[in-house]
């Protein structure tokens, strides 16, 4: 047969392109030589390897090691993800009819958890700063006030840094948090690199949050699907924890994703601190020098939003005046061979990590230069994209579980959703099960689609369908 995937794959390579997306390795062999280790080291539970599902040798040796590192009383290496890790955490910490306080524009594999874990979720808005068009923080007067009015709220899911580098006062939430004895749940997994530079927001363990989960492959130079839980607190049931984690990882872990998590920390607890200071460095240029491009404005946190405690520069979120973010991500891919992380109506998000290296940088100031000088003006119409707010109608679980029929999205409108629907990056849901579908939410969903971001949950050839309950 043919291998249009490995062929791509291969072209890919080929492109050789400026990578300022996941995962954080860029695709540049500068650690180790993979290449004379594979397929070599894709083995299986052989005698002296131990296993990731009962680590007793050299693996619970490595996660011992690792949460030294990160300043956690336990890490376990995930290789299904952060989504397979979110499963587990949120599992732990919870009971099957449990309520918890969650951010609302928190990754989908929350969402899916909550189904798995047949929970009952109260929301949390971000704010929306109207006057930049990003969804920013969270105030921790909010989670108190949710605290006090309901004690049956077992956990709070929260997500730190956000996909722009946005930082709530994690310290201050987490404090909160305690003081009414509940769980904190963080979602950091745009955030593993903050734990090696005091110049970075505070990690998330370091903050107080209870149990952790990193994308390893997001910020670190670490193969994508890998991610870890880092346990914060004596309040994580560590039996319990272990027995989730046997119920959603594979038989079939790879030792690829386990070494590379190992290694990714070993080379932060070294060197890699010392390039990571030159990254910081470097981004703090970049963003000088594209904010005296003009009609380039770069959001850097510094805008008087009070939900921004701090924020993570190494994404460089940018517009350019007089074009959309949408158009600004695909010109720098046909007219410069630049690859960004997303794009939204206004934004480009620039994802930097320590493996870009100055000819990467001047690339990216170059191209984005050319553009704000020779681009035409077209009309980038103010709209509001904040987050719908829907109404639940049914328990998230019995939505999905339940009876459902497709129909066209345009008659859609007043009808429960039967599946998440999802602009994809960043993976947070307009709508999940058991919520409806309003003429906002119908209408959210067609400008973003005019406007070249992906919806993932439509379906047809158009994707002009979706799935409600009958």
């Amino acid at each position: 047969m043919k291998t249009p995937v490995f062929d791509g794959l291969k072209k890919l390579m080929e492109e050789n392109s400026v990578s300022f997306h996941m995962p954080g390795h860029k695709g540049k062999n500068t650690l180790i030589n993979w290449g004379d280790y594979i397929p070599y080291i894709d083995t299986t539970e052989v005698a002296g390897m131990d296993n990731l599902l009962d680590p007793r040798g050299i693996i619970q040796e490595s996660q011992e090691l690792a949460a030294k590192v990160f300043g956690a009383k336990a890490t376990y290496y995930t290789v299904n993800g952060s989504t397979g890790s979110i499963y587990i955490a949120l599992s732990t910490i919870t009971k099957p009819g449990d309520k918890i306080l969650v951010q609302r524009n928190c990754h989908k594999a929350v969402y899916n958890a909550m189904i798995l874990n047949r929970l009952n979720p109260i929301y949390l808005y971000p704010n929306y700063n109207e006057n930049y068009q990003v969804l920013t923080g969270l105030y921790p007067e909010d989670i108190e006030e949710a605290l006090k009015n309901d004690s049956d709220i077992k956990a709070v899911v929260m997500t730190y840094p956000n996909y722009y580098g946005v930082c709530s006062d994690l310290e201050e939430i987490a404090n909160i948090v305690h003081k009414y004895n509940r769980i904190l749940m963080v979602d950091e997994a745009h955030g593993s690199h903050m734990t090696f530079s005091d110049r970075m927001p505070k990690s998330a363990i370091e903050a107080g949050a209870d149990i952790v989960i990193q994308s390893t492959h997001k910020t670190l130079p670490s193969f994508t699907q890998t991610s870890m839980i880092h346990v914060g607190s004596d309040r994580i049931d560590l039996n319990k924890l272990r027995d989730r984690y046997s119920l959603y990882i594979t038989t079939s872990p790879s030792y690829l994703f386990t070494a590379s998590c190992e290694i990714a920390t070993a080379y932060m607890d070294g060197e890699g601190r010392k390039r990571l200071d030159w990254s910081i460095t470097k981004v703090n240029e970049v963003i000088e020098r594209l904010k005296s491009i003009d009609r380039v404005f770069v959001f850097t946190g510094d805008e008087g939003d009070e939900t921004i405690y701090a924020k993570d520069n190494t994404k460089i979120l940018f517009k350019i005046d007089g074009i959309r973010g949408s158009e600004v991500k695909k010109r720098l891919l046909s007219e410069h061979n630049i690859r960004l992380e997303m794009a939204d109506y206004y934004y480009g998000l620039i994802l930097t990590s320590l493996m870009n290296d100055e000819e990467d940088y001047e690339k990216v100031i170059k191209a984005i230069e050319h553009m704000a000088k020779t681009s035409p003006y077209e009309e980038v119409k103010k709209i509001s994209i904040k987050m719908p707010t829907p109404k639940i109608s049914m328990p998230i679980y019995d939505a999905y579980y339940g009876k459902k029929k497709q129909v066209d999205l345009k008659y859609s409108i007043g009808k429960i959703s039967a599946t998440s629907i999802i602009p994809y990056p960043p993976g947070i849901p307009l709508v999940v099960p058991g919520e409806e579908i309003t003429q906002e939410i119908y209408e959210h969903i067609m400008f973003l689609m005019a406007n070249g971001m992906e919806i993932v949950g439509l379906m047809g050839y158009n994707k002009d369908k979706t799935v409600v309950v009958e």
